[in-house]
């Protein structure tokens, strides 16, 4: 007993599925085993002109027999005596044993052998008669009555037989099937929990409510309640919406199916709409369970929208049986739905309404708290440096998604490996952080001394306003060194608030038009080198206007659209006079900010220039810089977040920061 205690337990192993790629090549052998075999000793084709004028004449043919298919001659046989066939060798092959024919020629319809044979002849002591057998090709007829059919349901089969596969599989008849996956949390050792998804606090405790009421339905049901039907994931990209649900799969102890909006969608006409029916009896039928439908914007589209140009009735279609399996006349108890979408104001409203979708979760870019939580969690399993400052990282990247993040340790990790470093230190963090968001350095690019003269004065113009302003972003790093297709840049450190006055636009306005500025104040003259700078600050002033109502001239008004009904609209929301005075405030705002920035840097000429010329003899310079020519700055935040110490950064490495500015 104990030996077989012991013992591993049996596997049950499937028995195999016979795979049909053997068939093909089977098949494809055949082919070729028959084209060797027909092409082997057999008679050569040639002319019955060499025939009239050299093997007859010369007496090599020992039997001539025309060949009959249905009555008809088909084609003619020459063959010849074994003892002149080595006067053919060029032409056959003499060391075979094949005795005959050795030759044929196809003749037409009215050709009158008999007489052709005997004018040959006239003149030769040696008659050779013309013979006759008849030979039936009934492989070859049948062969080429079905050769085409053939070709068509192999092609069909071949076709069919990948979209079925993509559609659950079987056969052609199931490419209505779903597509969904079904994960099971005692199959898979490796299911993501809640423990892996740093951060959304918020949203982890109502997706929580709803795996605790799957697995104590009866702590709620005394009470009355009722579980949601459906629950929408809303955010950004890269914010964890499809990682929180991985994790409810991974939680829950009951069945989750998973599948994409676009697995709906087919070429063929009412596969998407059976599609959804069928996932949602397999659901039914292992019920209680959870239905993830990840990217749900590619079939929740809202319907009837400009529908001369945009509809997909198919795509529709989808959508009604959809709503329909959500909320419609049936019972649907006992399945959740999950869905995840960054496109939300595109949805239909029918499937937005409560009894659809009850909840709706906004997954938002992550806090400095959250964002020290997610670099806890992607930190794990690189080697660090022992005095590594965590909380430093979080400060430094305001407005990294998830994704983000998690692609700044992969980076950090890399860049480490390229040094042949031990460990990932601070430095491989912020150059992996400057990599990602403004490429490599192009040290390569050929650069006059006057467009890198040009080039440090613009940059020098945009650090110094953004230090003189208080409502300015604070500035971590600038540098004159090409990176993408940017001359120069500058990094700014945002402040996370909630929030805008107009008074921190006009600022930030200013410091972005400092660089414009700068130019003109030193050289007298402006260059092409400030066009993202004017794309920033014209649709910063036209939201100002158009949007905020920031405008006492325009008014408390706002034009944005944040229900995305009017994205096909072919007017605008306002008059061609409402439009005027709109371009007329914009313009008003840009030139205020443009001015300040001018009155900024004259009164800052000095600092101005010692910081371009530092920047030619240094290529990068950091606030620590700054505040030695200007002094401390009002309002610096750097100071309180303790970022103000200086940072050992070798100006060769790679290196970028969230909202950095590039020209």
């Amino acid at each position: 007993m104990d030996n077989m205690e012991n013992q591993p337990p049996r596997v049950n192993r499937s028995p195999k599925r016979f795979n049909p790629y053997w068939f093909y090549a089977l098949l494809g052998l055949m082919i070729v085993g028959i084209y060797l075999f027909n092409s082997g000793d057999g008679p050569v084709e040639t002319q019955w002109n060499d025939v009239r004028t050299r093997m007859l004449p010369d007496g090599d043919i020992d039997k001539i027999t025309s060949v009959l298919n249905n009555g008809k001659i088909e084609r003619v046989e020459i063959e010849l005596k074994r003892n002149r066939v080595y006067k053919y060798s060029d032409k056959i092959n003499v060391n075979s044993n094949y005795t005959g024919p050795h030759f044929y020629f196809k003749v037409p319809l009215e050709w009158d052998g008999e007489a052709k044979v005997a004018e040959a002849q006239e003149n030769l002591e040696t008659k050779i008669p013309l013979l006759y057998k008849e030979e039936r090709n009934y492989f070859g007829r049948v062969l080429e009555f079905l050769m085409f059919p053939l070709i068509l349901i192999l092609f069909w089969f071949i076709m069919f037989r990948g979209m079925a596969r993509g559609g659950g599989g079987g056969g052609i008849f199931n490419v209505g099937k779903s597509k969904a996956q079904l994960f099971d949390k005692d199959a898979d050792s490796k299911q993501v929990t809640f423990n892996d998804v740093a951060g959304l606090e918020e949203a982890k405790v109502e997706i929580m409510e709803i795996v605790d009421f799957l697995k104590n339905p009866k702590k709620y049901t005394d009470l009355g309640g009722k579980i949601p039907k459906g629950v929408l994931l809303v955010g950004p990209p890269g914010t964890g919406k499809t990682l929180l649900a991985k994790a409810v799969a991974g939680e829950a102890n009951v069945p989750f199916f998973s599948m994409s909006g676009s697995d709906f969608v087919e070429m063929f006409v009412g596969v998407g709409a059976s599609r959804v029916r069928d996932l949602f009896r397999q659901a039914k039928e292992k019920a209680p369970c959870i239905v993830f439908i990840d990217e749900i914007d590619a079939v929740g589209r809202a319907r009837g929208k400009n529908a001369g140009f945009s509809s997909n009735d198919e795509r529709e279609n989808t959508l009604n049986q959809l709503l329909t399996e959500m909320d419609g006349f049936g019972t649907n108890s006992g399945v959740i739905v999950l869905a995840a979408t960054n496109r939300a104001d595109i949805l239909d409203k029918a499937l937005m309404r409560a009894g659809r979708f009850d909840r709706q979760i906004y997954v938002d870019l992550p806090e400095y708290k959250e964002r020290l939580d997610i670099f806890k969690v992607h930190l794990r399993t690189l080697k660090l440096d022992p005095g590594f400052d965590i909380d430093f990282l979080a400060r430094q990247t305001p407005g990294f998604s998830g994704a983000d993040i998690a692609n700044v340790c992969n980076e950090a990790a890399l860049i480490a490996a390229r040094k042949d470093k031990q460990i990932v230190d601070k430095q491989d963090f912020l150059d992996a952080i400057d990599r990602i968001i403004a490429g490599l350095e192009k040290k390569s690019k050929l650069i006059s001394k006057e467009e890198k003269r040009t080039i440090a004065f613009h940059e020098a113009g945009h650090a110094t306003v953004s230090w003189i302003l208080e409502h300015a972003n604070p500035l971590l790093k600038v540098t004159i060194i090409p990176r993408g297709r940017s001359l120069g840049a500058a990094w700014y450190l945002p402040d996370e608030r909630q929030i805008t006055t107009t008074e921190q636009m006009m600022d930030e306005m200013a410091a972005t038009l400092g660089g414009r500025a700068s130019e003109e104040l030193t050289f007298g003259k402006i260059s092409t080198g400030a066009l993202s700078d004017l794309e920033k600050v014209t649709r910063q002033a036209y939201a100002m206007v158009a949007y905020f109502g920031m405008s006492e001239k325009v008014g408390n008004l706002s034009y944005y659209d944040s229900s995305g009904q009017s994205e096909y609209a072919f007017g605008k929301p306002y008059s061609e006079k409402t439009s005027e005075l709109l371009d007329a405030e914009a313009r008003r705002f840009i030139d205020e900010a443009y001015s300040l920035a001018k009155a900024v840097l004259i009164e800052h000429k000095d600092g101005l220039t010692v910081l371009a010329e530092l920047l030619l003899e240094k290529e990068v310079i950091f606030s620590e810089d700054l505040e030695k020519i200007f002094g401390k700055r009002k309002n610096n935040r750097l100071e309180e977040l303790g970022l103000l110490e200086p940072v050992q950064t070798d100006p060769d490495s790679d290196g970028s920061w969230e909202s950095a500015k590039q020209e």
